[in-house]
C-alpha cells in the first residue's frame, strides 16, 4: 500500500501564539525523515490567534468561553479529515481531557506526553517553567505525581520574571532577556532539580534562539513535535 496513504492528517489549534505556531510547525518539519514533500505528514493548521488569553481566562472565570472556542476547532478539524490534533499551547491542555471526551479522533497531549518523556530521561526533581494558568491549576505537578516525579514551580518573584519574558518580551515580538532567564535557571538548580521543562511555547521560541542546554531543559513543544508525527504515521528523523 501506499505509505502515503496510511498517514493521517495532523489538525493543530494554532495561533496561541502565532510565533509558537510557526515554530511548530518549522520543527515537524525538520524532525521528520522526509527526502520529498510526499515524506511529509499532511497538516491543517488553524492560526486561531484572536482566542482569548488562557490564562485570563481560567484565574478570571472565563474558562468555558475558551473551552467552547477550542471545542469548536477540534470540530472543525475533525470535520476536514484530521487524524490526530495537536494543540501547540501548553495552558490550553486545561481543557485536554474535557476536550477529548468531545471528539473522535485523539489529542496528543502535549503535558503528559512531555512528563511521560521526563520520566524516560530518569528525571526525578522536576523544575516547571510555564505562565500562571499552566502553574496555579497545576498541570504539570498532577502528571508529574502521578509519574512519582517531583516538581518544582518557581518562588513567586522568579514566576513574575517568566511571565514578563512571555508576556513582555516574547509575545511581544521582543527576544526574551538571557539575563532574566539567568535568575530563574538559578533557582532551579539551586532547588536541586535534575531537569526542566519549558512548559509555554513562547519559552520554546527563546529556547530555539538562546540554545538551552538539551542535558537539562525538555522543550514541550519537542515533546510534542515527535509525537504528533508518530500518531500521524510518519517517520522522525534518528528514530525516537
Amino acid at each position: 500500500m501506499n505509505a502515503t496513504k496510511t498517514r493521517k492528517t495532523l489538525g493543530v489549534i494554532g495561533g496561541m501564539g502565532p510565533l509558537a505556531t510557526c515554530l511548530f510547525y518549522q520543527r515537524i518539519i525538520q524532525r521528520t525523515d522526509a527526502l520529498r514533500d510526499q515524506d511529509h505528514i499532511p497538516m491543517i493548521i488553524f492560526s486561531h490567534c484572536t482566542m482569548p488569553d488562557r490564562t485570563e481566562a481560567i484565574l478570571n472565570g472565563r474558562e468555558e468561553t475558551v473551552y467552547s472556542l477550542l471545542l469548536e476547532d477540534a470540530r472543525k478539524l475533525e470535520r476536514e479529515g484530521a487524524g490526530a490534533i495537536a494543540i501547540p499551547c501548553n495552558t490550553s491542555h486545561y481543557f485536554a481531557d474535557r476536550l477529548q471526551d468531545q471528539l473522535s479522533v485523539p489529542i496528543v497531549n502535549m503535558v503528559r506526553e512531555t512528563v511521560r518523556a521526563m520520566k524516560e530521561r530518569g528525571a526525578r526533581k522536576v523544575g516547571v517553567l510555564g505562565t500562571d494558568g499552566t502553574i496555579q491549576t497545576g498541570l504539570y505537578q498532577k502528571e508529574c505525581k502521578d509519574l512519582g516525579l517531583f516538581s518544582v514551580i518557581p518562588s513567586p518573584e522568579t514566576q513574575k520574571a517568566v511571565m514578563y519574558m512571555i508576556y513582555k518580551e516574547i509575545k511581544k515580538g521582543r527576544s526574551g532577556s538571557p539575563v532574566l532567564f539567568a535568575g530563574i535557571d538559578r533557582e532551579l538548580r539551586e532547588a536541586g532539580c535534575d531537569g526542566a521543562i519549558l512548559a509555554c511555547t513562547e519559552l520554546s521560541c527563546f529556547g530555539a534562539e538562546e540554545r538551552l542546554p538539551e542535558e537539562f531543559y525538555v522543550d514541550a513543544m519537542d515533546v510534542l513535535v515527535e509525537r504528533s508525527i508518530e500518531a500521524c504515521g510518519g517517520r522522525l528523523k534518528g528514530g525516537r
